[in-house]
């Protein structure tokens, strides 16, 4: 082989090497991003059947609709919204979801998580009404901060 064919050869190489590496970075990125997608999916949808909760009778298992002025979450719990608690709280593929014991009465924050990730949703619900669920995303968590 002459020098300019092993020259072309170790170019091809480096060439290839970079492309794979930079295709895992970009796999890995789209990876977290899809897990964060999926955590604000979850939290919205507990976050929604928490809503439809507080708006059924007492006599059907809900909330008995206590939002005259502002709603009262006290009661409101996993097993109450019909999920199984694992431990301190719900546990899906996506993540771990708890239930924010610092949520004052009149509001319901769903903390999702995700420590494998780095991803974290906090879903606020105030009301019953669309315009009462708030969500942020943290896709810089990390479970020791």
């Amino acid at each position: 082989m002459g020098q300019q064919q092993l020259l072309l050869l170790v170019l091809g190489i480096v060439i290839v090497g970079l492309a794979v590496v930079v295709g895992i970075q970009a796999f890995s990125e789209n990876q977290k991003k899809a897990n964060a997608d999926a955590l604000v999916n979850d939290a919205i949808r507990i976050a929604s059947d928490a809503q439809a909760w507080m708006l059924k009778p007492t006599a059907f298992g809900g909330g008995s609709n206590s939002c005259a002025a502002t709603c009262d979450w006290t009661n409101a719990t996993f097993p109450q919204l019909g999920y199984p608690v694992n431990g301190t709280g719900y546990t899906n593929l996506n993540g771990d979801f708890t239930i924010d014991g610092a949520s004052t009465p009149t509001e319901l924050v769903i903390v999702g998580t995700s420590a494998a990730n780095g991803n974290q949703v906090t879903v606020t619900v105030t009301g019953t009404t669309p315009a009462g669920i708030d969500t942020q995303v943290d896709t810089d968590y990390s479970a020791t901060s």
